[in-house]
């Protein structure tokens, strides 16, 4: 058997940069509360996106979670079950109701012509997610939430760095949340942050973040500990120096799976429109059994055992999770639950051998006989 191929790879920049950036953590043994690096990292981090406001945290999750909890929300949050555990667990823990609505069969994002039917007089928020790099239906999203007077927060783990019509996806919404989990685009090992467009909500989090101190003998509100440390911060502002050059690797790769897999009768690739600059932060491919000739989980075992780790990305919906079997039914949203029992995420990450693509294409094809 050849090497195994993970399903991603974790972007590192070379030894020797990331030494010499915490170096000088051994001179000041400042390692977390807000630091230098933190600090510096929050505002090339504000330039890259495009965005006015960022607050670094301790992962993407929290981001989320804190950031429905600034905003002081009650009652029902309509949502998509289409997405990581994440998104549904930090409207569960923050005392929120999620509703689930369907899913485009498109591009996987939360299908606006079905927001109406998801409303009710406890809904308070939207919390869309853009999935793969596809971006939600923003201005339809922005229109219905104004109509409605809904906060609007993304989950864009999946969309560092892209945009759309120009504009920093980060710049949409009320609040746009981060993940800097290692294995996507932009990592800071483990990190993430909230991206706002209102100063209270900054302050809010801020609060959260950092158990609400505002001087040595100064705690004027209830908060938790979610900041990120130097070590991290440093990792970010490495990486950062790399990212448009791992971006255009990972473009290549989806480009060769392209090329290799556009002919494949029963299989839907991922399409990229003009107005969006992508950042391929993975490539997922939908299973027509009865086009293709056999399933989603066949596909899966013949990689594996040609030692390429796919991955079923998402499945199950969050809304099929066993901790919450008796409370969501996910037969309400089919179209999720159809793509989350044919999809696969291919192997996509910068230093990945474009034979090594061509090889999975091959398994691929040959599967289907």
């Amino acid at each position: 058997m050849s090497k195994k191929i993970m399903v991603t790879r974790s972007s590192m920049p070379p030894m020797e940069e990331y030494i010499n950036e915490i170096q000088s953590l051994w001179d000041t043994h400042w390692l977390t509360n807000m630091g230098p690096k933190h600090n510096r990292l929050a505002k090339e981090l504000g330039n890259y996106l495009g965005v006015d406001n960022v607050e670094l945290v301790v992962n993407g999750h929290m981001a989320i979670e804190m950031t429905l909890q600034a905003m002081g929300l009650k009652g029902e949050v309509i949502t998509t079950p289409y997405t990581f555990a994440s998104t549904t667990h930090a409207i569960v823990r923050s005392g929120l109701k999620p509703v689930f609505c369907d899913i485009s069969p498109e591009d996987y994002t939360i299908d606006v012509k079905l927001l109406a039917s998801k409303l009710s007089v406890d809904t308070c928020a939207i919390l869309p997610v853009h999935v793969y790099g596809n971006i939600c239906n923003v201005e339809a999203i922005r229109d219905f939430a104004k109509k409605h007077g809904l906060r609007v927060i993304y989950d864009a783990a999946h969309t560092f760095g892209e945009t759309y019509k120009g504009k920093g996806v980060g710049s949409f919404g009320d609040a746009s949340c981060f993940s800097f989990h290692a294995t996507k685009v932009f990592n800071t090992i483990e990190g993430g942050c909230v991206c706002y467009s209102d100063d209270a909500i900054g302050e809010k989090v801020y609060d959260l973040k950092d158990f609400g101190i505002h001087g040595p003998e100064e705690v004027s509100a209830i908060g938790a500990n979610a900041k990120m440390n130097e070590f991290c911060a440093a990792m970010g502002l490495c990486n950062l120096r790399h990212i448009d050059e791992n971006i255009e690797a990972r473009k290549k790769i989806c480009e060769c799976y392209d090329d290799n897999l556009k002919d494949v009768k029963g299989i839907k690739l991922n399409r990229i429109p003009s107005c969006v600059k992508s950042n391929y932060s993975y490539y997922p491919v939908v299973f027509d059994p009865e086009q293709y000739g056999c399933d989603r989980d066949q596909v899966f075992e013949q990689l594996y055992e040609n030692g390429i780790m796919a991955r079923k990305y998402f499945y199950p919906a969050t809304n099929a999770f066993s901790c919450y079997e008796g409370r969501f039914d996910p037969n309400e949203t089919p179209v999720a639950k159809r793509i989350s029992e044919n999809v696969l995420t291919l192997p996509v990450y910068p230093d990945l051998d474009i034979k090594d693509v061509e090889r999975i294409c091959q398994v691929i094809r040959k599967s289907k006989n």
